[in-house]
């Protein structure tokens, strides 16, 4: 597996211990650590810059959420596709580095592998519709 992408896995393990317990990235992120201690200092450098940055942006990635999320209060969603969601928004949102594609399907990857049946398809929808009405450039007009 690619660095960027445990880093991606960590961070999500991170947000959610974070949204469980409660801890502020300043003591989540070390505890994390001390549990998985073997992973190299690149992809704890970039999960960092996830968790820290998410944390950072809260209040506009959850607004945005909620905005794009139809029908689907931001509290009443599952635990993996909330905090998956914010990964993916926060990479196409407030990381430039990140192409938007990677962002998008990164974050279907990770909903798949930890979210439910229908995590994939989910997330896939809410990011397309952020990317295509707020990252994309416009179309030519007609």
């Amino acid at each position: 597996m690619r660095k960027r992408s445990v880093a991606r896995e960590s961070a999500l393990k991170i947000l959610y211990q974070m949204e469980m317990t409660g801890r502020e990235p300043s003591e989540a992120l070390p505890a994390f650590w001390q549990q998985e201690p073997d992973h190299p200092q690149d992809v704890r450098d970039f999960a960092a810059r996830l968790v820290e940055g998410i944390h950072a942006h809260m209040p506009e990635i959850d607004g945005k959420l909620g905005e794009y999320a139809a029908n689907w209060q931001l509290s009443r969603m599952a635990v993996i596709d909330r905090n998956v969601l914010r990964i993916g928004l926060y990479e196409l949102k407030f990381a430039a580095d990140i192409p938007p594609k990677v962002a998008i399907n990164e974050a279907v990857d990770l909903a798949k592998k930890y979210g439910d049946h229908d995590s994939g398809k989910f997330v896939n929808g809410i990011l397309d519709k952020v990317h295509k009405r707020e990252i994309a450039p416009p179309g030519p007009a007609s």
